[in-house]
């Protein structure tokens, strides 16, 4: 053993041995005592990294220690969503975890799944609406969902790759109104904003991602929205409404953030994380800061969190298993 890890592994036991020692309100009390490192699973400048950098600034102020923000990108998650899954649990290794944890043990890419975690927090969630292009025959969603029951296979969809969370929120909203996901074929792209401008151009007929990522040819009258899949409209666009409203269809999915440890994380700082991401969640900075980005902002503690991943990832199995995209449970 060298002299570098013979030092990790006393200040490990001793670390350990004053954990012990505390009481569960001691142990809430003395933590953090260091820097805490905050994982991101997904690159910088993109919407994680952003809503990940403004919850760690604001954590900083409420813990008094630094929150490092470390990208830890590759796999289509699983690499960032492994590091947290693997830390060691002890409050100074957390992570933002996303939908994708509810996705990718269906496609067969990892054997992590939502309650590999600690759930800490639930903090946004941005749910999917169905766009045209403005130049579109379908004014209203009801006058879109009928062409599509009258002509399955006509009308092309886009907003992301195969199997991302925008074609299975696609999948979803199909079986929701009793119709296969052939229904209408997706076709692939790089992301919601070239599906955009596909849509836009006349090169497909729908695109089903957040209102926000379609914000901008919304703004430009190029596109327009019909329906948001969420169980209320979206205070940034008051006018969209949701898919029960527009049709009486109940379905609802999102892209979501939230906070988690890796599991076995000792309860007093669990709620001490819950309590101060509450505040932070609450914060006039916090809400400022995603009401300017169009991302939707929504709560839950850990018991919650766990409650709202367990429900999502049995919705993205159905989904998955529509779509022939499931490889293993």
């Amino acid at each position: 053993m060298t002299e570098l890890s013979r030092r990790h592994l006393m200040a490990g036991a001793a670390g350990l041995g004053l954990a012990s020692q505390l009481s569960a309100p001691a142990l809430a009390q003395a933590f953090p005592a260091r820097p805490i490192t905050l994982v991101v699973p997904w690159g910088a400048g993109g919407g994680t990294d952003a809503t990940a950098r403004i919850v760690g600034s604001l954590m900083e102020r409420e813990f008094g220690q630094p929150v490092n923000v470390v990208n830890r990108t590759g796999g289509s998650g699983v690499v960032g969503h492994s590091a947290i899954a693997t830390g060691a649990a002890d409050g100074y290794t957390i992570g933002m975890v996303t939908v994708e944890i509810t996705m990718m043990h269906w496609q067969g890419l990892t054997q992590l799944k939502h309650d590999s975690y600690t759930p800490l927090a639930l903090m946004n969630e941005d749910p999917p609406g169905v766009q045209v292009s403005a130049s579109s025959p379908y004014a209203d969603l009801k006058a879109l969902a009928d062409a599509i029951r009258a002509n399955p296979g006509k009308l092309k969809a886009s907003g992301t790759g195969q199997g991302g969370i925008w074609h299975l929120a696609l999948v979803g909203w199909l079986g929701a109104m009793g119709l296969p996901p052939t229904a209408v074929p997706w076709v692939p792209s790089n992301g919601a904003a070239p599906a955009m401008q596909d849509l836009a151009a006349g090169g497909i007929d729908i695109v089903t991602c957040s209102v926000p990522e379609a914000k901008a040819m919304l703004d430009a009258g190029r596109a327009r929205s019909l329906a948001i899949m969420a169980s209320a409209r979206n205070p940034q666009f008051p006018n969209v409404p949701t898919l029960k409203e527009a049709i009486g269809v109940d379905y609802t999915v999102g892209a979501w953030r939230g906070i988690a440890a890796p599991k076995g994380l000792p309860a007093p700082i669990a709620e001490r994380f819950t309590t101060v991401l509450k505040k932070i969640n609450e914060s006039k900075e916090f809400t400022d800061f995603m009401a300017a980005r169009g991302f939707g902002v929504k709560w839950a503690d850990g018991a919650g969190f766990a409650k709202f991943m367990a429900e999502g990832d049995a919705a993205m199995g159905v989904a998955m298993r529509a779509a022939g995209l499931a490889r293993q449970a």
